[in-house]
């Protein structure tokens, strides 16, 4: 875990020196969460690389918003006092309360790739998309759907102002090398 952490900053700070300011992703597993010096780690990595942390986000999963209420929270407002961004990943497929949307500083959350797999054919996608939206867009939260493969989704997803897509749509997964090329043709 680490290890990935110090090489998304590292690859963000590579990129930055080329002009592109891509913040990078990381999946964040629970027991890198609960590690005690994960917000130190993290510190230590952008000074180390010179990275804003801004140029970082962190995905957690709902079941992470289960543990310890307090611990969580006081975790999560360190790592916003660094700049970073967080995320819910495969928002809607965990048992816990919607309270934690209001309790934590999450900035975005991510529809499940279940919800978006048929959408616009299947009602019920629909209603979850469209209620996943909206209640984001109430909260003032940013929303990401998982898993967008075809133009039929994405004309949905746009019409419900959904504000970012990620899947095969856009691109396939790419290293890093791929992926700076990707990122420099779209400028």
């Amino acid at each position: 875990g680490r290890w990935v952490i110090n090489e998304a900053i590292r690859q963000a700070r590579e990129w930055s020196d080329l002009g592109l300011k891509v913040p990078i992703a990381v999946n964040l597993s629970a027991i890198q969460f609960k590690q005690k010096d994960l917000v130190e780690d993290i510190a230590a990595r952008l000074r180390e690389h010179g990275v804003p942390g801004e140029m970082l986000e962190l995905e957690l999963t709902e079941s992470l918003f289960m543990e310890d209420v307090n611990a969580m929270s006081r975790t999560l407002h360190r790592l916003k006092d660094l700049g970073v961004s967080l995320a819910v990943d495969d928002f809607g497929t965990g048992y816990s309360s919607l309270s934690y949307l209001k309790r934590y500083p999450i900035d975005k959350i991510k529809i499940d790739r279940s919800f978006i797999r048929d959408v616009p054919t299947d009602a019920d996608d629909v209603a979850i998309s469209v209620a996943i939206i909206g209640l984001a867009s109430s909260l003032g939260l940013k929303v990401v759907a998982e898993g967008v493969e075809n133009a039929a989704q994405a004309a949905f997803l746009e019409e419900h102002k959904c504000d970012y897509i990620q899947g095969y749509l856009v691109s396939r997964p790419l290293d890093a090398a791929d992926m700076r090329e990707w990122l420099q043709r779209r400028g």
